[in-house]
């Protein structure tokens, strides 16, 4: 054989992936793909009596362990990893209606998941949803002079799942007052002042807020309430923590 090492799992069926080219001891044949080790001596499948079988690489554990199941014979293929010293697993030799049966279970898994996949993603959406409508309700309560439209474009905004932004840390999923206007002072940074343009001009960050902070304040007066006030004192101290 490739290595006076002895194959492991001897358990189970043992099938070889030779590193040398090897001859069936019984009918001759070879070189062999695959062979038998019987009494230290090569055999091909045919003459194990397991040619009828078809090999399974491995890769997916699933349908490897109900390949297994659904046959009633099996067998290990392995092959010596010089540079390891070891036999490795390199998949299984199973019945051919074995492993239809196991490709169907899988199948069926598979659609279930899919399934499953799906209403998840249909609920996830649906409290986004109710989650977006509430941030929007609690900006119109600290901002009432905000438009409606403008109010739940920045919840939908600040509240997508996996962004990162105010609306999806702690703070925001509890509607805590300080998120909530952290991302409206965010909105009106970037839509209603030239933040943006100070910014790509090459403007410092701490200097572009320093410059429109006044523009913040008036806007959030202008949708007026003492939350707002307080709100662009806070943006003009350049102390609000957004997510962009």
């Amino acid at each position: 054989m490739d290595s006076p090492a002895t194959p492991p799992l001897r358990a189970a069926l043992l099938v070889v992936q030779p590193l040398k080219r090897r001859h069936c001891a019984e009918c001759r044949r070879g070189p062999l793909a695959l062979l038998v080790p019987e009494e230290r001596a090569p055999r091909c499948l045919d003459c194990a009596d397991l040619g009828h079988l078809v090999f399974l690489p491995r890769g997916d554990a699933a349908l490897t362990r109900r390949s297994r199941e659904e046959s009633r014979l099996w067998a290990v293929v392995v092959r010596f990893n010089r540079r390891k010293g070891r036999y490795e697993r390199q998949g299984v030799l199973v019945e051919e209606a074995g492993l239809a049966r196991a490709e169907v279970r899988c199948l069926a898994d598979a659609e279930a998941r899919r399934r499953r996949r799906v209403r998840d993603a249909r609920r996830r959406a649906a409290e986004d949803l109710r989650f977006a409508e509430a941030f929007a309700r609690e900006i119109r309560r600290l901002f009432p002079g905000c438009p409606t439209d403008r109010a739940e474009a920045v919840a939908g905004h600040a509240s997508v799942r996996g962004s990162g932004r105010v609306g999806r840390s702690a703070a925001g999923r509890a509607l805590s007052e300080g998120a909530v206007i952290s991302a409206v002072v965010a909105s009106v940074r970037h839509v209603d002042t030239p933040y943006d343009t100070l910014l790509m001009s090459g403007v410092a960050r701490h200097e572009a807020r320093r410059r429109i902070a006044g523009a913040v304040e008036a806007r959030l007066r202008q949708w007026g309430t003492e939350a707002g006030t307080s709100a662009g004192a806070e943006a003009r101290d350049g102390a609000w923590a957004e997510s962009e």
